[in-house]
């Protein structure tokens, strides 16, 4: 079955707080917002689109990786160890299980999104 998603407005998405087990906030409360769009039987593939208001947070794909594709806002990312790489509206990036590192959002920032466990 093919699934086609309209655009999304934020009315659509579910509001939260940033906090585990998806990211540890390091700024304070970072307001989030969430629709999970697919999800296979076992879980073990979900894709959905997310929004985030600017903060740092820490995340830890330990168990999980993620594929993102930035549709609007920008980031930068830097994995433990390595370079702060910019990502913005347009870009694609990859975070492998076992990526650990921190993110900080500096403009809204609104991703579709696929993550996969091991």
């Amino acid at each position: 079955m093919t699934a086609v998603n309209r655009p999304v407005e934020a009315a659509d998405l579910k509001e939260s707080l940033l906090g585990q087990p998806s990211a540890e906030p390091l700024s304070g409360d970072i307001p989030v917002r969430s629709r999970l769009d697919f999800a296979t039987e076992d879980r073990r593939v979900v894709s959905g689109v997310w929004e985030s208001e600017p903060g740092t947070s820490r995340w830890e794909f330990l168990t999980r990786g993620e594929i993102i594709h930035v549709v609007a806002g920008r980031m930068v990312v830097t994995e433990d160890g390595g370079e702060p790489a910019e990502v913005t509206a347009g870009m694609t990036a990859y975070f492998p299980i076992g990526w650990q590192g921190e993110w900080t959002v500096t403009e809204r920032l609104r991703k579709v999104f696929v993550v996969f466990k091991a």
